[in-house]
Order: C-alpha cells, then sequence, then structure tokens
C-alpha cells in the first residue's frame, strides 16, 4: 500500500474556511475510487506565526492506483484549492510505502 500524504500550512486568516473546505474535499477526492481511507491530522508545533498546518494521509489501493489519481485527477483537485486559497496555503506532497501496523488492546 502506497499513503499519499499532502502537509498543508494554512494562514490564521483563512484556517476556518480552509478547514470547512478539505473537509468537503477529501470525499471528492475519495470519491475518485483510487483510496480506501482517508486521514486528516492536525500537526502540533510549537509556531509563534499563527499559521496551523495539517497532514492529510490518503491510502491508495495500489502504486497503479496512486499514478492513476495523479494521471486523471490531480490538477483540477489541486487547482480548486490554489485558486480559492491562493499564498494563503501553502501545500507539499509526499508518498510513503506502507509497511506494517501495529496495536495494543487494553483490557
Amino acid at each position: 500500500m502506497v499513503i499519499y500524504n499532502v502537509t498543508v500550512n494554512v494562514d490564521a486568516s483563512i484556517h476556518q474556511d480552509w478547514l470547512v473546505w478539505i473537509k468537503e474535499h477529501i470525499p471528492q477526492v475519495l470519491s475518485t475510487g483510487k483510496f480506501n481511507r482517508a486521514t486528516l491530522t492536525r500537526v502540533l508545533l510549537d509556531d509563534n506565526s499563527g499559521a496551523f498546518t495539517y497532514s492529510i494521509q490518503y491510502r491508495a489501493h495500489s502504486r497503479e492506483a496512486l499514478d492513476d489519481y495523479y494521471k486523471d485527477h490531480a490538477e483540477g483537485l489541486r487547482k480548486a484549492g490554489a485558486e480559492k486559497f491562493a499564498d494563503k496555503m501553502l501545500a507539499f506532497r509526499t508518498e510513503l510505502e506502507f509497511i506494517d501496523e501495529y496495536s495494543v488492546d487494553f483490557e
């Protein structure tokens, strides 16, 4: 499995509007059929700039599914956020290879 991670730094002036938007945007990305799950997390930073940083992790069905997403969907979906928030939002993307997952059950 490949995880497509999008880290976004959001200016405080648009933070609430962006949060509403991203919660609508994530289902749009999932509706492409290339991912089976997404997680939205806030990065906990001691940042005096007033900005907020988030990570959205999309779990792709396969490497091929992620490549198809790039080819068929990514540009249009990225453009929507860039047009709406311009320079008040900065995103960078990384790909992660899923190796294993562990959990502990407490009784």
